[in-house]
This record gives structure tokens, sequence and C-alpha cells, in this order.
């Protein structure tokens, strides 16, 4: 019987790779896991201060693993998302876009990814030119806002 790697790290990356993502960031945080993921976790609260252009991520309270969220733009564009919600790993899908969040404990700190990818292979030329030009910046930003955010914690 072959072990499966449960590292959802891995797991968020070997996504990205498959979905050919536009945004992909990877970085080790000094910061303990607890105080990381209390962060990426609390999406209603914290994901409107981690992506620029979201005003609100709703979802639903409660402990089950899979909910529906809804988020809504700064342009109060809406999009309805499935959320699925574990211990270091949160993967968010709507019918056009694709992201994730994942963190394990690392030494004495944190290994943190983020990932955001678009679903219609007809979009992506676009996603091939976001990651060109701003994928990179957009999730160096986006770590350095929760990791912002995780100290304050």
């Amino acid at each position: 019987m072959v072990a499966m790697n449960t590292d959802p790290v891995l797991r968020l990356r070997v996504l990205a790779a498959g979905l050919h993502a536009g945004l992909y960031t990877e970085q080790h945080l000094p910061l303990p896991y607890e105080q990381v993921w209390s962060v990426a976790s609390d999406l209603s609260s914290e994901l409107p201060h981690l992506v620029p252009f979201l005003r609100e991520f709703r979802v639903p309270p409660g402990d089950a693993d899979r909910k529906p969220a809804l988020a809504v733009g700064r342009s109060g564009l809406r999009e309805a998302f499935e959320v699925r919600l574990a211990p270091g790993s949160c993967l968010m899908q709507s019918r056009l876009i694709v992201g994730g969040m994942a963190a394990v404990p690392e030494g004495a700190g944190t290994r943190f990814a983020v990932l955001g990818a678009t679903r219609p292979t007809a979009l992506r030329p676009v996603q091939w030119l976001y990651g060109s030009l701003l994928g990179e910046r957009r999730g160096q930003a986006f770590v350095h806002r929760l990791t912002e955010r995780a100290a304050l914690r």
C-alpha cells in the first residue's frame, strides 16, 4: 500500500501546476502556524483585507468542511463559490475562478502558499498574461498582507 502525502502545501503546489495558475506564491513565514492559519482561515473577516478588489466574502458559520460562499467585489460584481476548509487547507471555487491557501508548520515558522487560477480553458491566455505581468507581485503582496495581519494576533 502506498502512503498518500497529506502535506497541504504540496497538494496546492501540484494543483497550481495542473491549472497553470497565474498566481502561485510559496514562502516560509517566521510566525507560528496557529497564528498564520487563524488569519488565513478567517475568510469572512480577513479575505477582504488580503484581496484588494474584494469588498466582502460571505461564508455561513459552522463547522462543515464544504460551504457555499459569496464574493462581492469592490465594483459590486458577485460570484458564488464553494469553499472547502480544513486545517491547513482552503480551496475556493466558482464557475470561473479557483483560489486556494495552504499552510504547514516548518521549523520555528510556517510554510504558506497561495494560489489563484481561472477554471475555463478558454481563459488560459488571460491567465498566462496575468501570471507573467502581475502574478508574482500580487502573490507576494498577498503573503505580505497576511504576514502583517497574523503578526497582530
